[in-house]
């Protein structure tokens, strides 16, 4: 079943049935100011911290999803019925009403029809502000005059901080105050005494007060009482001051507070009218009364619109294709991208699922992001790195949570020697050399960077230091101690237990430290890095090989996980990609291993992490075995390896096979059947459930994930192969052999490269022939030294002789 459709000129996904399968969902603003919406006008809206900012409230883990949220009610005055803006709240039937959403680059239309009247709503934030547009045209399609009423609505919370707003109810019911302190502005002020006693702290008197104001018609009366507002028995499909058509002037005193204004309208047929409403944090009384004075217009909201989607343009310019897969164009060009700009900013902070559990940046995820958006924002993406530099400990492990508004490197606390995770820093052998290759920045590799807790080291021997850590912590075969956990943190080895996964991630940070080395003219540390490679190596083969695949892991207790007599996780994805990413697979095991991956793990939804699923293996050793089988960790299909195996297939050359498993968990190719996936159909998620499950392909925790970085970085550098290097751009595509070619642009380092990609003999992978500017040139590697600011660029694919 279909519920929207793709509009790559505009860069929205337009939403024709609001009946979807889950919310689906948006982000407006940014990480100081911003917000989720839905496409039935749901979310909420925090300010730098969905944990401790968050002044609209949602209730997390209801149905529906996403209330309460941004709502317009509408009523007619002669006949008394009553609807919203957006289908939902009220839910007037479907066949009486129609809704249309449209989600663009971080701004939300919503539009409805129902009885003669037809609605726009337009949500945004404007770049650098701390309030939120809400842009409302309402129009008479009917044929006679109609009077209406119109009611905003939304609910803020009684304190920012959500653990107190929500759990804590004695203090926090007896604390907000509402009122209207003008005839078009409502005041909302929480009397905290902690506010009170620092009130010359800007940030502490800001984050205590909010306000909406409404421009274009007089507000008639309002409500800032929830309870009034809604009446004692009531929801938010039938408030009671909208059946009653007046709001009755309250003014909030404790218990919980609401904005809600009241205007009369009344139209001629044909005739349109366009309300503004404006809604933020600070005091009514200066910062609302100078935002409405300042920003109170439609042309202003208007030209304030056009400024967003200019910077969301500029933005999701580095990369355009085309090829024979809309799908696939869909997300590279939009939808992919955005997802991992969003992805970037907010990290696991924010949504429809994540309630503040993991507020800050989260070490390992948003050093991988980085991945994601390098090329899109590369500045950004190197004062990210920085950030996420210093979180480092200057024994080589890292903080596991960052947050930027606090971080204060040099002086931290390092975290417990059990505490430290094996994975953390070895993701910097990703991130790092991305940056650099984008940039063409190789100084950046002696930039000085303190460490979170003492000390501080160029960023090469910040990355030494990555290594040295886990090369410190080896256990009985050779291979790094998996500590308090890999990347998969229900794997529990005992703390020098072995992971094989982070043995591979340790063997590809040797290698580009290696590499690292010699383009730094440190012939010394390329030899150090050579030679504990050499070593790894011969561990790994040792140890690790069980036939037809890598195994897992070795429990402390001498338990060897992933192998052939192991009852349950008997294959285990994460080693078999990561041997032929690393590079330490032979060729005979790199086929193998990959062999058993599409026999054991493939399936049409995507690539399990294990199987068979884990039912009676301990759960101090697999915490796994708490989810149910065929869900996330537990042989389900976690979206985050998925661009790993797409890399690993490319490696090889498989490129059928690779664009199988990337069409598999593809979000744009469930549009035509989004009740199977369930999640939108724009962006990635965490999870799949699995063919164990009794609901394989239905989908969950969408937008926040690092399945978006991994997803895109795989697509574009590895089917596409657009591959930055320090010398130029190498182009290096593994594509399905029934493409006839695609066409790129991609803009880097201040050029326009112009590439035509042909595949007559219909291979996957080979590059035969490659003209610049019409001109033949040897290998595949577009220097970057050539004149112009635009070239064009054709290869050929063929079979080499």
């Amino acid at each position: 079943m279909q519920y929207g459709y793709f509009d790559d000129k505009a860069k929205e996904y337009v939403i024709t049935r609001p009946d979807t399968p889950q919310s689906w969902s948006n982000y407006l603003g940014s990480t100081d100011f911003g917000g989720i919406i839905t496409n039935n006008a749901g979310g909420y809206g925090f300010y730098q911290s969905g944990a401790h900012g968050r002044f609209l409230r949602l209730h997390f883990n209801s149905i529906p999803m996403d209330q309460p949220g941004r709502y317009i009610y509408l009523r007619d005055r002669a006949d008394k019925d009553f609807w919203s803006a957006s289908w939902q709240p009220v839910g007037k039937p479907l066949e009486q009403y129609q809704s249309i959403c449209r989600h663009g680059m971080a701004y939300t239309v919503i539009e409805s029809r129902y009885s003669g009247i037809a609605t726009e709503t337009t949500y945004f934030i404007p770049l650098g502000q701390r309030f939120e547009f809400w842009r409302v045209k309402v129009t008479n399609e009917s044929k006679g005059p109609r009077d209406l009423s119109l009611f905003t609505f939304c609910e803020f919370t009684n304190q920012w901080d959500t653990y107190q707003d929500q759990v804590n109810l004695q203090y926090s019911l007896f604390i907000v105050r509402g009122e209207l302190i003008e005839n078009n502005l409502l005041r909302i002020a929480i009397q905290d005494n902690l506010t009170i006693e620092n009130g010359s702290d800007f940030a502490h008197d800001l984050a205590r007060h909010t306000w909406m104001g409404m421009v274009g018609s007089d507000v008639e009366s309002y409500d800032t009482s929830r309870q009034a507002f809604l009446g004692p028995y009531r929801t938010y499909r039938d408030p009671l001051a909208v059946e009653g058509g007046q709001c009755s002037n309250s003014n909030a005193y404790g218990d919980n507070a609401c904005g809600s204004m009241q205007t009369d309208l009344t139209l001629l047929p044909g005739e349109s009218r366009e309300i503004l409403v404006l809604m933020g944090i600070g005091d009514a009384r200066t910062v609302g009364k100078n935002t409405l004075k300042e920003y109170g217009s439609l042309a202003r909201a208007a030209e304030e619109l056009n400024k967003l989607k200019a910077h969301w343009q500029d933005k999701l310019g580095s990369l355009m294709v085309e090829t024979p897969d809309e799908d696939f164009n869909h997300t590279v060009n939009v939808w992919g991208l955005y997802n991992c700009l969003v992805s970037f900013a907010w990290s696991r902070s924010a949504s429809l699922v994540y309630n503040g559990e993991r507020d800050g940046l989260g070490f390992r995820d948003s050093v991988q992001d980085i991945l994601g958006v390098v090329a899109a924002i590369p500045d950004e993406a190197g004062k990210r790195l920085e950030l996420m530099l210093t979180g480092q400990i200057s024994t080589g492990g890292a903080m596991q949570l960052i947050h930027p508004f606090e971080h204060n490197p040099g002086h931290i606390k390092p975290p417990a020697p059990q505490d430290y995770r094996s994975d953390d820093c070895l993701w910097f052998f990703n991130s790092v050399p991305a940056y650099v290759n984008e940039t063409g920045n190789l100084d950046f590799y002696n930039k000085v960077l303190p460490y979170a807790d003492k000390g501080e080291d160029t960023v090469f021997y910040h990355l030494k230091r990555a290594l040295v850590f886990n090369l410190e912590r080896i256990g009985k075969h050779g291979l790094p101690c998996g500590l308090l956990a890999d990347w998969n943190d229900c794997l529990k080895l005992g703390y020098h237990g072995e992971s094989l996964f982070v043995a591979f991630q340790v063997r590809l940070g040797l290698s580009v430290f290696a590499a690292i080395a010699q383009q730094l003219n440190k012939p010394e540390e390329a030899t150090w890095a050579f030679r504990i490679l050499t070593i790894l190596d011969a561990n790994i083969q040792a140890s690790a090989w069980d036939g037809e695949w890598f195994i897992w892991a070795f429990g402390e207790d001498g338990t060897v996980y992933g192998t052939k007599e192991y009852e349950e996780g008997k294959v285990y994805l994460n080693t078999q990609v990561w041997s032929v990413i690393s590079g330490a697979a032979t060729s005979k095991q790199a086929e193998a291993c990959m062999h058993t991956v599409q026999k054991s793990l493939a399936t049409p939804y995507g690539l399990m992490l294990s199987s068979p699923p884990f039912v009676k293996t301990p759960i101090d050793v697999m915490r796994a075995v708490v989810f149910n089988p065929g869900i996330k960790e537990n042989a389900g299909i976690f979206n985050h390896t998925q661009g790993w195996g797409v890399m690993a297939e490319c490696i090889l050359g498989h490129g059928d096979l690779a664009y199988q498993y990337f069409r598999a968990s593809l979000p744009a190719a469930y549009n035509n059947r989004a009740e199977l996936r369930q999640s939108e159909p724009y962006v990635q998620a965490q999870t799949t459930y699995s063919p164990f499950s009794p609901r394989p392909g239905n989908t969950r925790t969408p937008w926040l994930t690092g399945a978006a970085a991994w997803s895109y970085f795989s697509a574009t550098q590895y089917i596409l192969g657009l591959q930055p290097e320090i010398d130029g751009l190498r182009i290096e595509p593994c594509i399905p052999s029934k493409w006839k070619g695609f066409s790129a642009e991609r803009k880097f380092r201040g050029k326009t490269f112009r590439i035509t990609i042909h595949n007559p003999e219909h291979v996957c992978r080979g590059v035969v022939k490659m003209l610049i500017n019409g001109a033949v040139y040897p290998g595949n590697l577009v220097p970057l030294n050539l004149p112009g600011e635009e070239l064009s660029v054709e290869v050929w694919l063929g079979r080499k002789p």
